[in-house]
């Protein structure tokens, strides 16, 4: 029986081990000049745990009792979230090196909360989905605040850390309430008893904390206050990580719970998701209006985007998780492109987030800049960018489900939202100011800046088709729900 179970966690386990075989190495060798090499080691294995697990065998694998759930819905999360991760380690090393910050631990505590990522797209059961959790946060935690003599740096470590512990404190607590009025932990058993008996008023309120701790974890408003000072903070690569894999990790386990253990009570936890997406949506639309530092408006980007995202699950069909898993895939091409640009925004050596200093970037470096544009318009929603289809899905399943004023809201905010990422556009092209960035672009960063924005470009043509991902959401969504 163990020998059927660890074969079905054997990706997680062989990243686990290669996870700890690298923090051996990087204890006994002592050598932070040779982190390079273990980032883009970290980075080759992910992506070669990424095509395993894509070209693996389909249908449905249950490991320990049900906690552990490997099916198509969780292959789809998986090999998103680790190309996410692997993009993003392969383009920190250039940026760790130029400012004297190579620190082997980061590759490892990027590996070991994917495990923790992994973990929870995969979860069966609320115990097992809690372990994924502090798993994954810890070391986010820790590498938000890697850059140890950076006063903002240890301040987003540890206001993440405050936060993250009250966001699990919640989501503990409705795991409790859970258990006390169901008798069980695995969605399975949770299930049958809604079924049976309906949604008692405990298991409402155990729905309410959990989702509030979800919230948390996707920076959802109103639990989004950690967001923009993090994002700010950190290390440009460690944003650019956060803004990427744990996104659809949180996501996918947010969806993976309603629907595994909550399937019959659609009506009374959409109402919840419905409310955090319309905040999520104007909040992060108007907050990012005012903000003159790019990484805080990727921060406010990102709560009006996971807003969107959240507009696919308030449907509670399986159109709804079909338009969320598309979302969530196109957010995270997008915006490893958007980060391969911010982390070379310097002048004379020095990084700089201001909005001004993209000011007439069009004239001195036009490839960039047309590459930011379209990554800007496809964030922006603007047709034909393959990010208008993202937004297009999600409307479409909330109108589907009878939540057409969602979608009304969805669009509206979409509108509002448009004005800052073409207020950037604007700044290059037509800017004034004569304060422009300096500096070359590594070649590894071009590549994906360039692949990410041609993508988003040429995506929606009917010969690529978004790239088959709308045929392996349609079949991972269906997995989830059947």
């Amino acid at each position: 029986m163990i020998g059927t179970d660890i074969q079905v966690i054997l990706p997680e386990l062989a990243l686990a081990i290669y996870a700890i075989a690298a923090l051996m190495w990087g204890v006994f060798r002592s050598k932070d000049g040779e982190t390079s090499l273990l980032i883009w080691a970290t980075a080759g294995v992910m992506a070669l745990i990424a095509l395993w697990i894509g070209f693996s065998a389909p249908g449905k694998e249950v490991a320990f009792h049900g906690g552990f759930v490997n099916d198509g819905f969780a292959r789809f999360s998986k090999v998103t979230l680790l190309l996410g991760g692997a993009a993003v380690l392969g383009m920190s090393s250039d940026y760790f090196r130029r400012r004297d910050l190579l620190r082997f631990e980061f590759p490892v505590l990027v590996a070991l909360s994917t495990v923790g990522m992994m973990m929870m797209v995969s979860a069966g059961d609320l115990i097992a989905l809690y372990m994924g959790l502090e798993l994954s946060s810890l070391a986010l935690y820790v590498i938000a605040a890697i850059r140890r003599d950076s006063l903002r740096s240890t301040e987003a470590g540890l206001k993440y850390f405050v936060l993250g512990a009250l966001s699990s404190g919640l989501l503990l607590y409705g795991a409790s309430l859970v258990y006390g009025y169901s008798g069980a932990t695995e969605f399975t058993s949770i299930a049958s008893v809604v079924d049976a008996e309906g949604l008692g008023l405990g298991l409402l309120f155990g729905i309410v904390f959990m989702c509030c701790g979800m919230a948390f974890k996707i920076s959802a408003a109103p639990f989004h206050m950690w967001t923009p000072d993090v994002y700010e903070g950190a290390p440009t690569p460690v944003t650019a990580f956060l803004a990427t894999a744990p996104k659809v990790a949180a996501a996918a386990m947010f969806a993976r719970l309603l629907f595994a253990a909550f399937g019959d009570a659609v009506a009374d936890w959409q109402q919840i998701l419905a409310f955090l997406a319309v905040v999520s949506m104007l909040l992060g639309a108007v907050a990012a209006l005012t903000q003159t530092n790019i990484k805080r408006l990727m921060a406010y980007s990102s709560i009006s985007h996971m807003g969107y995202a959240l507009v696919g699950l308030s449907a509670g069909t399986q159109s709804g998780v079909e338009a969320l898993l598309i979302y969530l895939a196109i957010y995270v091409t997008t915006n490893v492109g958007v980060f391969a640009f911010i982390l070379n925004m310097e002048r004379d050596g020095v990084p700089v987030t201001d909005l001004r200093s993209l000011s007439g970037y069009a004239r001195l470096e036009p490839g960039r800049a047309m590459a930011l544009m379209l990554l800007m318009f496809s964030l922006a929603g603007i047709p034909p960018m393959v990010g208008f289809f993202g937004k297009w899905y999600v409307f479409v399943a909330a109108v589907d489900a009878g939540l057409a004023w969602l979608a009304v809201i969805g669009a509206i905010s979409s509108v509002i939202g448009a004005f800052y990422y073409l207020r950037i556009v604007y700044l290059m092209y037509f800017g004034a100011d004569d304060t422009r960035l300096s500096g070359s672009i590594p070649f590894s960063h071009a590549v994906f800046l360039g692949l990410s924005a041609g993508a988003m470009t040429v995506g929606w043509l009917p010969v690529i088709n978004l790239f088959g991902v709308e045929t392996l959401a349609t079949a991972a969504a269906a997995t989830l729900l059947n």
